[in-house]
């Protein structure tokens, strides 16, 4: 069995690229904290595979939503990002959703239908 952790990105807010990778990391680091602690087959299996990480895309917060609804009555570990408000956008804006890391086919399941950013 793969794991894998992905990270959905809104196309909406149309973020910078170095705003997007902090947001990127944020679900990251989070997820992986989660995985730890709470799911720590799935954690131990995706380091040591190489920690894989997909970024996909989706249109709007409303989406995201959607996702992390159909990710945790999946059983997955989830993060939902909400931004500080420090620099481009308004504070408390949910910015990317981190889902896993977990088994890439339950994962793909869910997400699958996105295209990488």
């Amino acid at each position: 069995m793969s794991y894998k952790l992905v990270i959905v990105t809104r196309k909406d807010l149309n973020l910078s690229k170095g705003k997007l990778a902090a947001q990127a990391g944020h679900a990251s680091v989070e997820c992986a904290l989660k995985a730890m602690r709470y799911d720590r087959e799935s954690f131990d299996a995706w380091i040591a595979e190489g920690q894989k990480k997909s970024v996909l895309k989706a249109a709007s917060q409303p989406e995201l939503q959607e996702l992390m609804e159909a990710a945790r009555r999946a059983g997955l570990s989830t993060a939902l990002i909400k931004d500080a408000g420090h620099t481009e956008i308004a504070p408390g804006t949910v910015t990317v959703l981190g889902i896993g890391p977990g088994p890439e086919l339950s994962i793909d399941k869910v997400t699958g239908h996105l295209s990488l950013l």
